[in-house]
């Protein structure tokens, strides 16, 4: 694992899109399968979530000759009756409930791996409707990067080539997540807890202080 390399946000989304440059898909791959995990948290100057650090890699990325696609995890979250079950604030049901890993999978993960067919879906689900997206399949970038970021992507098994993974720590996710959604908190120190998502990412991002990122490398990108 490298030192913490301090970089400002715009240095740290230009040195991350050149190292997944680099690194191929896998053999019979259509794209190589980015997970970009964290929690996101208001916006602002700096590193505020995963979906702007995807969109900011995905600008960069085909300038390097690698076209990218960017995939929300959100967009295969579960239906609301489902979802919800159990209310709307209960963090247990955040952590095990909303993502539906295995449609993930099936629709994005294997469909851009070794001996899928070079394509995926958008969404499964409407989280504004509460419904079925009902979007076509996309063709993959080929020989590209699908960019999934997401929250609580890490543990459940699925086929990332290389994650990403935005480390805020617990004092700091207090100190920037809205009051409003406090209640999410207790999932994301469960996260920690439970699955050490920093240990497992080939990339972390330290961003307690959204406008002084620092980077640390190791596994496919040390």
């Amino acid at each position: 694992m490298s030192a913490p390399l301090p970089l400002s946000p715009t240095a740290l989304a230009d040195r991350l899109a050149e190292l997944l440059a680099a690194v191929p898909p896998e053999p019979g791959a259509a794209a190589l399968r980015v997970a970009v995990d964290g929690l996101d948290l208001p916006g602002g100057p700096g590193v505020t979530g995963p979906r702007p650090l995807a969109a900011a890699l995905a600008e960069r990325l085909p300038g390097l000759s690698r076209p990218a696609a960017v995939v929300p995890a959100e967009g295969f979250y579960r239906p609301a009756s489902l979802r919800l079950e159990h209310g709307r604030t209960d963090p247990d049901a955040r952590y095990t409930d909303w993502l539906d890993a295995a449609a993930l999978a099936r629709e994005v993960l294997d469909r851009c791996g070794p001996g899928g067919p070079g394509e995926y879906l958008p969404a499964l689900w409407d989280l504004e409707r509460d419904r079925a997206a009902r979007l076509a399949y996309r063709p993959a970038p080929a020989g590209g990067v699908v960019l999934v970021p997401g929250s609580l992507l890490q543990g459940l098994g699925l086929a990332f080539d290389l994650v990403v993974h935005l480390r805020v720590g617990p004092a700091a996710r207090r100190r920037r997540i809205p009051a409003d959604r406090a209640w999410e908190l207790p999932a994301f120190d469960r996260y920690d807890d439970e699955v050490d998502p920093a240990s497992l990412a080939d990339a972390v991002v330290l961003a307690d202080h959204a406008d002084r990122p620092a980077l640390v490398r190791s596994g496919r990108l040390s």
